[in-house]
C-alpha cells in the first residue's frame, strides 16, 4: 500500500488502498460542490451533485469573479474576463497568458510591500514575478498611455460597515467587491489617477483633481451608500485636497480627519489586502531540482514558494496541524467533509492515482538532526529510492501537489504550466486533481497551460457529468503584431468546444495527411 511516514508520529504506515466497492448514492439539493467521486477498486465512479460549486449550502468560498486590464505589456484591452472555480488559459507562446497571471501577482505583492509610497511593486528575483520598469509594462512603451486594472471577487468575509447614527446597526453587509486603478506615468514617476470600490450598497471614489493650484498632486474622495451620494461631509474647516494614496488602493490617514462617517471606507481597502495578500497562491512554471536531504527546523512556511523551494518544509509542517484544519476529498450533501485526512495522506493518494509512485515517506537521518529525505518505491518490486533518483516527472509534480493540499481553505491558487515534465496520462489525472481541489472547496485554481490532455480531462468530466460547465472557464489567448486578444471557449453540456480555435494544438490532421502523402510518394520510388 502507498504510505508516508511523518517523522513527527513516528514511522506510521497509512493505508490509502480504496474503500470497499459500494453503489454511488444520488446527492440532496444543496450541494456546494459539482460532482462527487466515489473511488472503486477499478474504476473511479462519478455521483452527480444538484449544484455546481459555486451555488452550494455553505455558498462559494473567497473567488475572483470577474479582471480586467488596459495597457498592460501586450494587454491594450482585455475586456472583461469571467473567472470561474476553476479557470485554464491556454494559446500560443507569447499571447499574453502569463501577462494576465502577472496582473494578479502585481496586486499581491504591492499589497505585501512594506513601502506605502509605492504605487506598484514591480517585484525583483524575490518576488513572485518579476516585471522590470514601468516603462516595461506599458503597452506599447507608450507614457501617455494609462495601466488599468480591475478585479471583481467573492468572499466569505463580507465587507461591513457599522451605522454610525444607529449602533448596532450596519449600513451594509457585502460578500461581493469590485474593484478598479488607473496609474499613470510622468517622468518615469507612478502616479495614481484614481480608484474606486464598489458593492451592491456602496460605491468610494479616491480621484486627483484635474485642476489644482499646488505642485503637489491633490486627490478628492467621494462616497455613495444606499443611494445616499453625499453621504461623506466634509469637517468644517478642512476644504483643502487630500494627499496621494497609500499605494494604488489605500486611503492617506487624513480621509479620515477630513470627512465625518469616513471610517468604514477603510473596511475596503482591508477587504482588497486579504484577497491578494492573504488568499493568493503562486507556483511558476519552472520548479527548483530535487535534493537528497532538506533541512527543517520546525517552522511552518507560508507557502511552498513560486519555484516549490518548500514544498517538503510545507508537508512536513502539515503534520502539526490539528485535526479540524485536516482535508477533505468527498463532501456531504450538508457541505461536510465525509472524512478528513492527514495533507500528506492526501499528496500520497494523489501520487498512487496517478501512477507515479507506490509508496512514499519523509525519513529523519536522525533523531537529533534537522535533516529529512524522501524516499521512493515506484512499485510493489522495486527498490526503495531518493527522490533525485526517480523520474524528474515525480519531483516537478511534487509541489504542485503539496500546493494544492496545503493551501488554507478558500484560497486562490495560480498554476503557471503545472504539466511540465509529465506523461500525457499524468496531465490527464493532474486535471482531477486540480477539479477535486476546487469541489470540496479548498481553493479556486487558475492555471496556464499548453496541455492538450489536461484540457480534455475537464472536457471529458463535464460530458460525464463529473462537473457543471459553469464552473469551469476556459481561454484562448493569442497575439498578432501589436496586441493580445483573448477568446472564451464555449463548452457545451457534452464538454465539447463549440468554437475550436484554429491551430489550438497545431495541426494533428494536416501531420497525418502529409506523412501519409509521404508514406506514398516513398512507396512509389522503384
Amino acid at each position: 500500500p502507498l504510505s508516508i511516514r511523518p517523522i513527527l508520529r513516528g514511522r506510521r504506515t497509512i493505508d490509502t488502498g480504496c474503500r470497499k466497492p459500494g453503489r454511488p448514492v444520488r446527492m440532496r439539493t444543496g450541494v456546494p460542490s459539482g460532482f462527487l467521486w466515489a473511488p472503486t477498486p477499478r474504476r473511479r465512479r462519478y455521483v452527480r451533485a444538484r449544484h455546481s460549486m459555486m451555488n452550494g449550502t455553505s455558498g462559494w468560498y473567497t473567488m475572483f469573479t470577474e479582471m480586467r486590464v488596459r495597457n498592460f505589456k501586450s494587454w491594450e484591452d482585455s475586456g472583461l474576463i469571467r473567472l470561474a472555480p476553476v479557470t485554464g488559459l491556454f494559446g500560443t507562446n507569447s499571447s499574453g497568458k502569463t501577462s494576465l497571471l502577472q496582473a494578479l501577482l502585481l496586486l499581491k505583492q504591492t499589497t505585501e510591500s512594506a513601502d506605502r509610497k509605492q504605487v506598484l511593486n514591480l517585484g525583483d528575483k524575490r518576488s513572485p514575478t518579476s516585471l522590470g520598469l514601468i516603462g516595461d509594462v506599458i503597452h506599447g512603451h507608450d507614457s501617455k498611455s494609462r495601466l488599468e486594472f480591475e478585479f471583481s471577487w467573492r468572499s466569505m468575509e463580507p465587507v461591513e460597515a457599522s451605522d454610525p447614527a444607529n449602533p448596532g446597526s450596519n449600513l451594509f453587509s457585502e460578500s461581493e467587491l469590485s474593484f478598479r486603478t488607473l496609474v499613470a506615468v510622468r517622468n518615469g514617476t507612478q502616479r495614481v489617477e484614481e480608484f474606486a470600490y464598489k458593492t451592491g450598497a456602496a460605491r468610494v471614489e479616491f480621484s486627483r483633481r484635474q485642476r489644482q493650484k499646488r505642485k503637489s498632486p491633490e486627490y478628492d474622495l467621494k462616497a455613495t451608500v444606499n443611494g445616499d451620494t453625499g453621504y461623506l461631509k466634509r469637517i468644517q474647516g478642512r476644504a483643502w485636497g487630500l494627499p496621494p494614496p497609500v499605494k494604488c488602493y489605500g486611503f492617506p490617514d487624513e480621509a479620515f480627519a477630513y470627512f465625518q462617517n469616513s471610517a468604514f471606507v477603510n473596511a475596503f481597502e482591508l477587504a482588497l489586502e486579504r484577497q491578494f495578500g492573504n488568499s493568493l497562491f503562486y507556483l511558476g512554471p519552472l520548479r527548483q531540482n530535487p535534493a537528497r536531504s532538506y533541512r527543517w527546523q520546525g517552522s511552518t512556511p507560508s507557502s511552498v514558494g513560486a519555484e516549490g523551494e518548500r514544498a517538503i518544509e510545507a508537508l512536513l509542517a502539515s503534520g502539526r496541524r490539528p485535526r479540524k484544519e485536516w482535508i477533505a476529498r468527498e463532501l456531504k450533501s450538508n457541505g461536510h467533509a465525509k472524512k478528513l485526512f492527514l495533507v500528506e495522506d492526501v499528496v500520497s493518494q494523489w501520487l498512487r492515482e496517478m501512477k507515479l509512485v507506490r509508496s512514499f515517506y519523509l525519513e529523519r537521518i536522525a533523531e537529533d538532526a534537522d535533516i529529512y529525505r524522501v524516499r521512493i518505491k515506484r512499485s510493489s518490486d522495486s527498490a526503495e529510492v531518493l527522490l533525485p533518483d526517480v523520474g524528474f516527472g515525480v519531483s516537478q509534480v511534487l509541489p504542485v501537489l503539496v500546493l494544492l493540499a496545503c493551501v488554507p481553505k478558500t484560497s486562490v491558487v495560480i498554476l503557471e504550466q503545472p504539466e511540465l515534465h509529465l506523461h500525457p496520462a499524468v496531465q490527464a489525472a493532474l486535471a482531477d486533481v486540480i477539479l477535486e481541489t476546487a469541489r470540496v472547496g479548498r481553493a479556486q485554481v487558475i492555471v496556464e497551460s499548453h496541455s492538450e490532455y489536461l484540457l480534455r480531462r475537464l472536457q471529458r468530466r463535464v460530458a460525464e457529468r463529473a462537473v457543471s460547465k459553469e464552473d469551469i472557464a476556459l481561454y484562448f489567448c493569442d497575439h498578432d503584431d501589436r496586441r493580445s486578444s483573448i477568446e472564451r471557449l464555449d463548452l457545451n453540456m457534452f464538454g465539447q468546444i463549440d468554437n475550436w480555435p484554429s491551430g489550438f494544438f497545431g495541426d494533428p490532421i494536416g501531420e497525418a495527411v502529409a506523412m501519409v502523402e509521404a508514406g506514398a510518394k516513398r512507396a512509389a520510388i522503384p
